[in-house]
């Protein structure tokens, strides 16, 4: 008897999940696509030549830098 309810409430459990699950799929519940970021010019560093997003760099007079460190080392090589 036990065991008839286990089952029970296992099949029970599974309709339950099986309903929400075909209900969601029905509702076009897929994530809509993401639309791609534009293209970021890229930069490379005076200093070191690593390349990083231009809006990420740290603009010197004479170009630009992946950190303030870089800046002034390369400033101070010029000079």
């Amino acid at each position: 008897m036990k065991f008839l309810l286990v089952l029970a409430v296992v099949l029970v459990a599974f309709w339950v999940w099986r309903n929400n699950r075909s209900q969601d799929l029905d509702r076009g519940q897929a994530p809509a696509p993401r639309k791609p970021l534009p293209p970021v010019a890229m930069v490379a560093c005076l200093q070191c030549g690593a390349h990083l997003p231009e809006n990420e760099a740290i603009k010197g007079p004479r170009g630009a830098y992946c950190c303030a460190e870089h800046r002034a080392q390369h400033e101070r090589q010029g000079s």
